[in-house]
């Protein structure tokens, strides 16, 4: 007996029994639980320290390494890669699949307690942690553009605006802001004012240092008119 005789027989049940096998095909197809980079949550990590307007060099070896020294002692860890920037140093700590995250994030923040000391005095802040997914990407990325602000303006309204509005999104785990810098002051010292009054470098240095802040601008237009009269009543 001929198997394709009854199929050649009858074309139109052959041609419907073909669009239903290639129908529940693609039906099946789109179904498969089957992804190309299956999704693992692998215990991760990621420690951060910032002293602004310190080069990567030193970011590198007064902060990096006395974290990677406390950091290297946490049981379980199967990576350790840091890399330092201006002002910023970020160590990632990968461990074993067996590791619980919670545990590790405890063991962290004692290894992090404990380096406090070999830390420069210049860093205000204790070093912060994060627990992060290497397999998770970057969703969104935004660029602002703008034709009246200036590069310093656009990251400033970036880090205290935007960034805190989308951090409020419910599902949003990290948001980062690049691209540019806050904004700086240049302070030019007279060298013959400082040894008239007895005044080193490193004072000015350290009380510059240790007043620097970020405070809001209470001064209105309305009160600057004021002032200047004052000025001139004064002068």
């Amino acid at each position: 007996m001929n198997i394709s005789s009854p199929f050649i027989k009858r074309p139109v049940a052959t041609a419907l029994l073909t669009f239903g096998v290639a129908l529940a095909g693609i039906v099946g197809f789109s179904l498969l639980p089957v992804s190309p980079m299956p999704r693992v949550d692998m215990p991760t990590i990621s420690v951060n320290a910032g002293i602004p307007g310190a080069s990567p060099e030193t970011m590198a070896t007064t902060v990096a390494t006395p974290l990677e020294r406390s950091l290297g002692r946490i049981a379980g860890i199967t990576e350790m890669t840091s890399s330092s920037a201006l002002g910023s140093a970020n160590i990632v700590l990968q461990f074993d699949l067996s590791r619980d995250i919670d545990g590790a994030a405890r063991d962290v923040q004692a290894a992090i307690a404990a380096a406090r000391v070999d830390l420069p005095s210049t860093l205000r802040n204790n070093p912060t942690y994060r627990k992060t997914n290497p397999a998770d990407a970057p969703v969104m990325i935004l660029a602002l553009t703008s034709k009246v602000m200036s590069k310093a303006q656009m990251f400033d309204f970036a880090s205290t605006t935007l960034a805190q509005k989308f951090s409020q999104v419910n599902g949003i785990g990290t948001v980062s802001v690049g691209g540019s810098s806050l904004p700086g002051v240049r302070v030019e010292l007279n060298p013959m004012a400082l040894n008239k009054y007895g005044v080193g470098l490193e004072q000015v240095r350290t009380a510059i240092a240790s007043t620097n802040a970020n405070l809001e601008k209470r001064h209105s237009r309305r009160r600057r008119p004021a002032m200047a009269d004052q000025h001139q009543r004064s002068g």
